[in-house]
Parts: C-alpha cells; sequence; structure tokens
C-alpha cells in the first residue's frame, strides 16, 4: 500500500463515518424507530427524545454524552456499564499523556536520520507492500547503534510509568464504585444468599434438605433462614418451554383473528394451522382451539413433572439464605468443612445469572474440566493461528492477482485497487474472527463455571489471548515469514530471521494503523447508527410480528456484548503500546478509537443497550490484568527490537517486565480480594426497610418449577422448612 491509498483509505473511512452519523441523526428523530435508537429509556419509562434529541440536531448527542456524569451511567445501566468507561477513559488518558511527550521527541528523532537511504533496498518494509513515507516516521530510519536510539529507551520508560499510575488510580476508583454499589440500602436477594456445592451424600434416614437445613443452622442458628436443594431441571425445563411456545402462538393466533375483524367482516377468520412437523404437514385445525388444548395438556404435564422434580432429581448442591447480609458475606468467604472438596461455597449471583446445570459438578470434576479446556483452547489458539497467518499474508492484492489472475481486470480499475489495498485484509481478518466466541463461551460453561458473568469473562480472557496471539503476532510474524519465504530459504539461520523480522516490525504498523482506521470509524459508525438492527426490526415488525411481545423481542437490544467488545478494545490495546514506541504515529489512531468509541457506547449505553446481569465491577480485575499482559508484552518486544538494533544499552529494557509483573502482584494484593468476596464492612451498612425473606427466597425458583398457586407443601423436599428465623 502507498502513501496515497493509505490516505484514501482513511478519507474513505471517515467519510463512511460521517455520513453513517447524519443517517443516525435522521432516523433516530423518527418516532416509528424509537424503540431501536432509545429502548434502554423507554424500558425505563422515560421520554425516548428528552433532552437536545428533539432540536434533531445532528450533533446533539454527542453533547447529551459529554454532559453525562458517571451516576447517570450507573443509573441507566448499571455499575458494570461504568467500569467499562473507566477502562476507556484509562486507556484514552494513557495513550493522550504518552503521546504528548512521544510525538513532539521521537518523530524528529526518527525523520531526521537516514538509515532507510544508507540501507536502500534493505528496508523494504515486508507487511502489505512498501510505506517508506511513513517507515521514516518510526525506528525504521533509526542507524543501529545510533545515539537517538536512547530517546527511544526513556520513551519505554515514560509509558511504562504512565501506565503503572493510571492503573492503580483506576483500580482504586473501580473499588470505591463496588464498594458504593454494594453499600445500597435496598435489598438485592443475592446479598443474603449463598450458593452451596459437593454436599456429601446424607446420613441414612434424613433427607438432602434435612441434612443441608441442620448443618447451616447448626453454624448459623440466630440468622438462617431456609435452603433450596438444586434439582435436575433439564425435563422439566423442556415441558415448560414447550408451555411458553404454546402460549406464544395461542396470543399470535388471537391476534391474527382479532386483526381479520372488519365492519365488511365483524366475525372475522379464525386462524388454522396443521398438526405434522412445523405445521406444514398434517390436519388442519383451529389454532386457537388446537393451542388452547394444547396448553392445557402442558399444564398437567409440567405439575407432574415439578413434583417429580422436586422429589426424586435433587443434586448436591443448595442455595442457603440468611436474615443478614453480614451473615451470608461472611458465609460465603468462609471454610466450611476440614476437606476442600465438600460443602464448598461462594457468595450468590443475581437469580437470572445462575447455570444450573453447573451447580452440581463436583470438585475434583471441575477441576479436571478446567485443565481438560486449557488444552482445548492451546490447541484452538495454535490451529487458528495457521489459517489466519494464511489469510493475513494471501490477502494482500499482490498475492491475490498472483494466486488468482482471473481477477486483474478488477485490480486494474485504479478506485477499486485502492479500496481493496485498504481493506481487504482487515476485512478477511475480521471475518474469519467472528466465527470464535460462541465456541469459547461453551467452553468456558463445560468449565463448570456457575454463573453467566463469570462465563462471559473467563470467555472474555480466552478470546484476548486468542486474538494477541492469532491476530497481533500471527500477523506481525507470519505475514514477514511468507512474504520473504525466499530470503529465508536461502540462508535459513536465527540471525537472519531475527534481522528480518526487525527491519519488518515497523513496517506493520500499516496494516494496523489500518485495522485501527477501520475499527474506530466504520465500526464505530455501524454502532451509533444501527443500520443493521433498524432494517431487522421493521422486517420483523411488518412480516412476523403480530403480538406485543413478539415486537417487544425484535427490538430488546441486549447488552454491550463485554465478551467480545473488551477483548476486542484490548486488541487495539496491545496493537498501540507495541508500536507506540517503534511507530509513535499510530498512538494518535489510538486515541481517536478510544475517544470515539467513549463517545458513541456512552450514546449507546445511555439510551440503547439493557444490561443482562450486574456484577458490580468484577469485569475489572480481568480487565486490569489484560492491560499488564499488553503492556509486558509490549516491553519484552522492546527489548527485543533494541536487541535487533544491536543497541548496547538494551538490558537497561529488562527491568520494565519484572516492574509489571511486580505491579499486578501488588494490585492483586491489595485490590483483588474485595472482588473476590463483599467486604464485610460494606455489607453492614443500615437497609432502608427490612428484608422481605420470602420475596428474596422466590426470586431464586426457576421458572419451570414456578407456579402462580405455589403453595411449602409442593416444595416439601426442595425447601426447608427447619426454624425459619425472624429477619433481623
Amino acid at each position: 500500500m502507498d502513501f496515497t491509498s493509505f490516505l484514501t483509505s482513511l478519507g474513505t473511512s471517515f467519510v463512511i463515518f460521517f455520513i453513517l452519523m447524519i443517517v443516525f441523526a435522521f432516523l433516530s428523530s423518527k418516532p416509528g424507530n424509537n424503540v431501536v435508537y432509545y429502548p434502554n429509556r423507554i424500558l425505563k419509562g422515560l421520554d425516548p427524545l428528552e433532552g437536545g434529541s428533539k432540536s434533531r440536531n445532528p450533533f446533539s448527542w454527542i453533547k447529551e454524552a459529554m454532559s453525562s456524569s458517571e451516576r447517570d451511567v450507573i443509573t441507566m445501566s448499571g455499575v458494570d456499564t461504568a467500569v467499562y468507561f473507566v477502562f476507556l477513559t484509562t486507556v484514552l488518558s494513557i495513550l493522550v499523556l504518552s503521546g504528548v511527550i512521544l510525538l513532539p521527541v521521537l518523530l524528529p528523532l526518527s525523520a531526521t536520520d537516514n538509515a532507510m537511504k544508507r540501507q536502500g533496498a534493505k528496508t523494504q518494509t515486508t507487511s502489505k507492500g512498501t510505506f517508506n513515507e511513513l517507515d521514516k516516521l518510526s525506528m525504521a530510519n533509526i542507524t543501529a547503534r545510533s545515539p537517538r536510539l536512547w530517546g527511544f529507551l526513556v520513551a519505554c520508560y515514560w509509558v511504562s510509568i504512565i501506565t503503572y499510575v493510571l492503573l492503580w488510580r483506576a483500580y482504586k476508583h473501580v473499588s470505591w464504585l463496588r464498594a458504593e454499589a454494594l453499600k445500597s440500602p435496598d435489598v438485592k436477594p443475592e446479598q443474603f444468599a449463598i450458593v452451596v456445592r459437593d454436599i456429601p451424600h446424607a446420613p441414612q434416614g434424613q433427607t438432602k434438605k434435612e441434612q443441608v437445613d441442620a448443618y447451616f443452622k447448626a453454624i448459623y442458628p440466630e440468622t438462617f433462614y431456609r435452603s433450596m436443594i438444586v434439582t435436575d431441571n433439564k425435563v422439566v425445563n423442556k415441558t415448560w418451554e414447550a408451555l411458553e411456545g404454546y402460549r406464544k402462538k395461542l396470543a399470535r393466533a388471537e391476534a391474527i383473528y382479532a386483526g381479520s375483524k372488519t365492519t365488511a367482516k365483524p366475525e372475522g377468520t379464525r386462524p388454522t394451522t396443521k398438526t405434522g412437523f412445523l405445521g406444514l404437514f398434517g390436519k388442519k385445525v383451529d389454532s386457537i382451539d388446537y393451542y388452547n388444548d394444547k396448553i392445557n395438556e402442558a399444564v398437567t404435564k409440567l405439575e407432574s413433572e415439578q413434583k417429580v422434580t422436586l422429589r426424586e432429581k435433587q443434586q448436591d448442591a443448595a442455595l442457603v439464605f440468611f436474615s443478614s447480609r453480614v451473615v451470608a458475606a461472611s458465609a460465603a468467604q468462609s471454610l466450611h468443612a476440614q476437606m476442600v472438596d465438600t460443602w464448598s461455597v461462594f457468595d450468590a449471583p443475581e437469580p437470572s445469572q445462575l447455570i444450573w446445570p453447573n451447580l452440581k459438578i463436583k470438585y475434583f470434576q471441575r477441576e479436571l474440566r478446567q485443565y481438560l479446556v486449557y488444552v482445548i483452547v492451546a490447541l484452538t489458539i495454535f490451529f487458528y493461528m495457521i489459517p489466519i497467518t494464511f489469510v493475513s499474508a494471501f490477502t494482500t492484492l499482490d498475492n491475490l492477482v498472483k494466486y488468482l489472475p482471473f481477477i486483474k481486470p478488477i485490480v486494474r480499475i485504479k478506485v477499486l485497487r485502492t479500496v481493496l489495498e485498504a481493506y481487504l485484509p482487515q476485512l478477511a481478518l475480521m471475518i474469519f474472527l467472528a466465527m470464535l466466541p460462541k465456541l469459547l463461551l461453551f467452553l468456558s460453561k463445560f468449565e463448570g463455571i456457575p454463573t453467566e458473568s463469570h462465563a462471559v469473562r473467563a470467555a472474555s480472557g480466552k478470546y484476548f489471548y486468542f486474538i494477541v496471539l492469532n491476530v497481533f503476532i500471527g500477523v506481525t510474524i507470519g505475514g514477514t515469514l511468507f512474504k520473504a519465504f525466499n530470503r529465508i530459504q536461502k540462508n535459513p539461520n536465527i540471525n537472519e530471521i531475527s534481522s528480518l523480522l526487525a527491519e519488518s516490525l515497523p513496517g506493520n504498523a500499516t496494516f494496523f494503523l489500518t485495522y485501527v482506521a477501520l475499527k474506530f470509524f466504520v465500526g464505530y459508525g455501524l454502532e451509533l447508527s444501527r443500520i443493521v438492527p433498524l432494517i431487522i426490526y421493521h422486517l420483523k415488525r411488518k412480516y412476523l410480528c403480530k403480538t406485543e411481545a413478539e415486537l417487544k423481542e425484535a427490538w430488546h437490544p441486549g447488552d454491550l456484548g463485554y465478551g467480545t467488545r473488551v477483548p476486542g478494545d484490548m486488541l487495539i490495546v496491545t496493537i498501540v503500546f507495541c508500536y507506540s514506541v517503534i511507530a509513535p504515529v499510530i498512538i494518535p489512531f489510538g486515541v481517536l478509537y478510544f475517544g470515539l468509541g467513549w463517545l458513541v457506547l456512552r450514546n449507546q449505553a445511555l439510551k440503547v443497550y439493557v444490561p443482562t446481569y450486574e456484577s458490580y465491577g468484577r469485569l475489572w480485575p480481568h480487565i486490569h490484568n489484560r492491560i499488564v499482559a499488553s503492556l509486558i508484552l509490549y516491553q519484552i518486544t522492546m527489548f527485543g527490537y533494541f536487541g535487533a538494533q544491536k543497541f548496547y544499552y538494551t538490558p537497561l529494557v529488562l527491568p520494565l517486565p519484572f516492574l509489571s509483573l511486580l505491579f499486578g502482584f501488588v494490585c492483586a494484593k491489595k485490590f483483588y480480594p474485595a472482588f473476590q468476596h463483599p467486604a464485610l464492612d460494606v455489607a453492614a451498612n443500615s437497609l432502608k426497610e427490612p428484608p422481605n425473606l420470602d420475596l428474596i427466597f422466590r426470586s431464586y425458583i426457576p421458572p419451570s418449577l414456578s407456579s402462580e398457586k405455589i403453595e411449602d407443601d409442593r416444595f416439601e423436599d426442595a425447601l426447608s422448612s427447619v426454624s425459619r428465623a425472624t429477619p433481623v
């Protein structure tokens, strides 16, 4: 890619973003689109167009986003979303403060040296073609052993120190946010419960619920309330899902019937359906009567299966409820048995977060599954690197023309060639990566992780390491080796390969510059405009949705998607860190990515996305550790690059990775325990009203076991009836 193509790609990306922003301003002002652009406000009963939106100013959303406070974000989207913005703000601050020093100092040092002229053809970049104009602003233009390298070495320390200081401040702030949320005087069911796993076999003559009640009543005689034995709900869940499906179909049939009534035909036309496969085969019957009959059958079947499940399918796990949240917090972090594989406990999450099938998995089975998943993920990373490396190398335009000669007529068109050179490798990479997250989430749940938020964090961590190893390292090393295969083949020694990588590293920045630009201009443009969700909603509304429930399901936006969003952001952090000193021109692109991301996602958090769970900032330690990992990778990269530049004082870089490890260790010791378990002084804050423990208990009953006519005797074996304490 030449300099003109690079500028063309940037200009095209900016124009696309500007057009999408205008499209957003126009479409979001239409009342019929409110459910797509303001669903969060609508669900909270607020006016969608409150404030500056009524003016239909294309830029009013920017003012609203920038004027919003952290408290506004917490009110609309929860603590987890506020913590995500702490991450964006922290990284943005790191890059701005780094750029203030690096850009005015390092760019002149690079631009005024002439290493590339002296090296001639040996300085050809190996990433995506020749890009000498920007290479002259990188360390590629610094002569080996040059005293100018001192400036770059000092820059390594500057970036590292800035990162340490701002990460420390961010960790303290997030710890405060978490504590303030947990101190809330509002009653939260999860603060009065713990989850117990690895319950041993009950003594002869004692039921499981009697065993659990007796055990915890003996330890917490004053505050133990009751327990709920976890059951195997696989069969009853299927029946409940079938019942809910029939109810939706009945509501749809009734809506169709009501819509068929006109003044000309007031009796309307009753809808019909076929009783066979997918309603396409079999006998044709009246839909309303048919689904009413099916509902009655399913209700009877469900009640029968509920009794069987509660009495015969109890598992070695339970939820235990207390009348005091201080006691619940204390119990969640206490060792209840001499052996680690019995009576293990953890603090209960929100009721909707529990992954019920995983609660029954025994301790040693969980350990075995965890190591098995680690092996599978490692193999996935390794074998994915082969196609990722191939994609990054093959999708350059020169290689495509070489191996697919029939596309030459297309490539000769200058405009198309410029666009293809600018976007093809990056788009191919993004599409390839889109297939992975679901696999990693499945593997995380297979480990035996008991909550949705924990599974998302685990999948996010796996995805981070995957994209760093495969995208960043794979593109950098794989693209270089593929391009210079003949040179390596002629001289396959380690010095030649390391020299080749040192020469190519600054040149690879061009690929990542375009990648980052594509992500923040086109990616955030699509995020803001919500073109795809808008089209899908209107198609569903016109052709599929007949009831209010179906309409709501069609426009429900979901959450921010931390499982893929955070690793994607962390890839940008890693790229910008690793190239911040080698090619400082990448820093403004990182600033634009996180600055524009903060602005666009602030709008989305306040108006669009609805959180599916609340973990009170437990995502932050994961984010913090990944930033430190990116910093260490950057420091190791710089150590290797200084060595390749034959700089005599390269060992001075060596302390940095150890300082980063020490920094991460100190942060984990100081801050992490309060994220692992709620602090007792936080839980000790008073409530504004006594908790309704019966409602708290019932909030954890799975929907498939719940009933409008529920009575305690229906849960004879699953619910505890031993000494239900008076709330205190």
